[in-house]
């Protein structure tokens, strides 16, 4: 049986960009309403994540999102994406 090592900063950083984009993914699904429904507060909520995860296009899709948005699904989409943060 063949065994092989990664060092922790290699799986950091490619989990680190798997996850991003699919965090990415899951706030396109929401923002689009592709097998749910539009959730605007969810679809900022998952991008933000990916941007923090540090995903560029997260980032930019985060941004016209926003510009579409009231202050308060703003602040609630803030405040999931923090709470998440924290317990994950």
């Amino acid at each position: 049986m063949a065994r092989f090592e990664i060092s922790n900063s290699e799986m950091a950083t490619m989990g680190g960009e798997n996850r991003a984009e699919v965090y990415c993914e899951m706030g396109l699904m929401y923002a689009t309403g592709r097998g749910c429904d539009i959730d605007l507060v969810a679809a900022h909520k998952w991008l933000n994540i990916a941007a923090i995860k540090g995903s560029e296009r997260a980032a930019e899709l985060r941004a016209d999102l926003a510009s579409t948005m009231s202050k308060m699904q703003l602040a609630t989409a803030l405040r999931a994406a923090r709470e998440w943060m924290t317990m994950h």
